[in-house]
């Protein structure tokens, strides 16, 4: 048998950290992946599988890209369901004494993601945490929910029997949850009828303690009566465990997540799973598309921003009168105003995606292009003030 080469054990090591990850492992100027992973990288993205030499008797499958194509085959695997570690070389070769030095700088997720090619440009890409307490005679949800390419992050405490129903209305990208509550969980989701990628993450994080000491450690605050979020319990142990998640995924600080607010059922009308299919308001009922949906007839937008706010409105009908007195109040400002509509709504095809450009930025992801854009953007507002 032979012996196992020096390469070949750094791979090993790191994909070992990474269970139910394909692993992106940089070799010079290629990504390169092995075994199991090579087989659906290969398959997934329309690759040549080959074979290398491991140092022993059996040859590994080989599937790779050149490092500069990134941008185009991650967002293909990610999209057929997986979770893929992005594993560069973080020393130079020239500098280096034997293998080089090789880490996980992110991995990405459905739910956490900052390739424009994974992001629908007028809808949300929300990471939930969901957890059912039942230290109390009526047993208490907590969600949270996070979107890393806008900074939205939102959390609560509500009646079990709402869950599917919240669930349905935010349509997160993925889902995590405790291991121990696989079963609820994944009940719930059944019940919603949709198909969301689902993470099961160890139960101590989604314990409330380490859930309040990550959103106070992140934010920096004694308290989180700043928040409105005080008192919460389950709704806590579910924020903490969406930052502990996209903190473990992203490897960095997340500069973009300044705040968390209060996720308020009882302001919204409650439209349960066959409603909204009826209505069609985001999907067609003849398939998962948003050709001849509420939503597309109604969003006549100019920026992604406000494509984002408008699908968020449809999906939650306001109960309160004055709240919605202010907007049908604002329409008819405009309405009655074709000059100032018109003129608004041609500076507004101007700006960017200023929130998701914000993001990029902030975790040093973005290219000189997404900077200008913002700059631009910027400079814009001072028209938008005239209005």
């Amino acid at each position: 048998m032979g012996k196992e080469t020096p390469l070949n054990r750094q791979y090993g090591q790191i994909k070992k950290k990474y269970p139910g990850t394909i692993l992106l492992y940089r070799l010079g100027d290629f990504f390169e992946t092995f075994n199991e992973d090579a087989v659906i990288t290969a398959q997934v993205c329309g690759l040549t599988l080959t074979k290398r030499h491991s140092g022993s008797p059996n040859e590994m499958p080989l599937a790779g890209f050149p490092h500069h194509q990134l941008d185009n085959y991650l967002p293909k695997l990610v999209r057929a369901g997986h979770r893929v570690a992005v594993c560069e070389q973080i020393e130079d070769p020239k500098m280096s004494r034997g293998i080089v030095k090789r880490d996980v700088v992110e991995v990405v997720t459905p739910g956490v993601a900052l390739y424009d090619k994974l992001l629908d440009s007028k809808s949300n890409n929300y990471v939930c945490a969901v957890i059912i307490s039942k230290d109390k005679k009526q047993n208490i949800a907590g969600i949270a929910s996070a979107d890393i390419s806008t900074g939205e992050f939102i959390a609560a405490d509500v009646e079990e029997n709402l869950l599917a129903e919240i669930l349905q209305s935010l349509a997160p990208a993925e889902i995590i949850y405790s291991k121990q509550q696989k079963s609820l969980i994944t009940s719930v989701i059944k019940n919603i009828g949709e198909s969301i990628p689902l993470s099961g993450l160890e139960e101590w994080i989604f314990d409330e303690q380490f859930g309040r000491e990550a959103l106070l450690g992140h934010f920096k605050t004694q308290n989180l009566k700043g928040f409105g979020i005080e008192t919460f319990t389950a709704g806590i142990s579910a924020a903490g465990a969406v930052l502990h998640y996209i903190n473990e995924t992203q490897k960095s600080f997340l500069p973009q997540l300044t705040k968390i607010s209060v996720y308020n059922p009882s302001e919204y009308m409650t439209l349960d799973m066959a409603t909204r299919r009826n209505l069609e308001i985001s999907f067609s009922s003849s398939g998962d598309t948003k050709s001849g949906t509420l939503i597309s007839i109604l969003d006549k937008t100019s920026t992604a921003m406000g494509g984002r706010l408008i699908k968020k409105w449809v999906s939650r009908p306001l109960r309160k009168l004055k709240q919605i007195h202010a907007r049908l109040e604002a329409v008819k400002v405009f309405y009655e105003s074709e000059t100032t509509r018109k003129a608004l709504k041609a500076h507004l095809a101007e700006i960017g995606d200023i929130e998701r450009l914000t993001s990029k930025i902030c975790t040093g992801k973005a290219n000189p292009r997404d900077v200008s854009s913002l700059k631009d953007s910027i400079k814009k507002f001072r028209l938008l003030s005239r209005y």
